[in-house]
């Protein structure tokens, strides 16, 4: 199976943005993919609360969900949109971190609300609390296709080793980790992160991601660190897109999952033990 990963350069400015991505999916479904991957915020990345309530959808009105369905069912391919920022209905204003699985006749197979939070203090200079604007999920999520079981993750997630091996225990053969990592974290932990989310379940890790400096109508640039890859379930990194946005076109075969299984079953190893609580 070709998947087509799409690292893009997204502004503040959604209406802009949905006009490069579906440029992109074109580009990448001319090139033979079956499964197409955007990154984490697909359509707005902003550090602006006021300037994110003036342009967030929500889902059912969302403009970059309703167009990607449609660009999926035209050209009969599998589509993740690796996550919207979207308004919900929450009492305290905030917004929903969400990632969605698209079929080939442009339905929503399953969709999956990011659930770790990056509240983070990198530097004196870089602090994060996307808690402070995003409401956690609560469900981890594996979807269901003909090429085998997605698991769905959203970058930080990546931290946290028990969630994955969790969704390969129930049988997901892939897991999608869709970013905006921060080029300090990325430089130093995004690959030995993401392979040593394969080495653990034994599964392919599907990384799109944000790259650069992105364009803002208001507040300060945000910087992504880019680098999308393709980790198979060996660990070793088949593909590697860098730092400028592009299409990167990687050949899998899901038959490695079955091997990479047999050879260390440790997704069968587990014992129970004592020790600290």
């Amino acid at each position: 199976m070709r998947v087509g990963l799409l690292q893009l350069n997204v502004s503040d400015d959604p209406v802009a943005n949905l006009t490069e991505t579906l440029a992109r999916v074109e580009e990448a479904v001319s090139a033979g993919a079956e499964f197409v991957l955007t990154p984490e915020v697909t359509n707005c990345l902003s550090g602006s609360a006021t300037r994110q309530r003036k342009v967030l959808q929500g889902q059912a009105e969302d403009i970059t969900l309703a167009a990607l369905r449609k660009a999926a069912a035209k050209h009969g391919v599998w589509l993740l949109i690796g996550s919207l920022a979207l308004r919900t209905d929450d009492p305290d204003g905030r917004f929903a971190n969400r990632s969605f699985l698209i079929g080939p006749a442009g339905e929503i197979v399953a969709r999956y609300d990011k659930i770790h939070m990056f509240d983070v203090t990198v530097s004196e200079t870089e602090t994060y609390r996307e808690s402070a604007g995003y409401r956690p999920g609560t469900e981890a999520v594996i979807a269901e296709t003909p090429f085998g079981k997605i698991g769905m993750t959203i970058c930080y997630d990546l931290r946290f080793p028990n969630l994955h091996r969790r969704l390969a225990q129930a049988g997901a053969g892939i897991l999608t980790v869709p970013a905006a990592f921060s080029p300090v974290t990325g430089a130093a932990h995004w690959e030995p992160l993401l392979r040593a989310r394969a080495i653990e379940t034994g599964a392919f890790v599907l990384a799109p991601a944000q790259c650069g400096t992105h364009p803002s109508s208001r507040g300060k640039q945000r910087r992504t660190y880019g680098h999308s890859m393709v980790v198979a379930p060996w660990g070793e990194v088949l593909a590697d897109a860098g730092e400028d946005p592009t299409v990167m076109l990687v050949d899998i075969d899901m038959a490695e999952v079955a091997r990479a299984r047999s050879r260390v079953p440790s997704l069968t190893h587990d014992r129970p033990f004592g020790g600290p609580e």
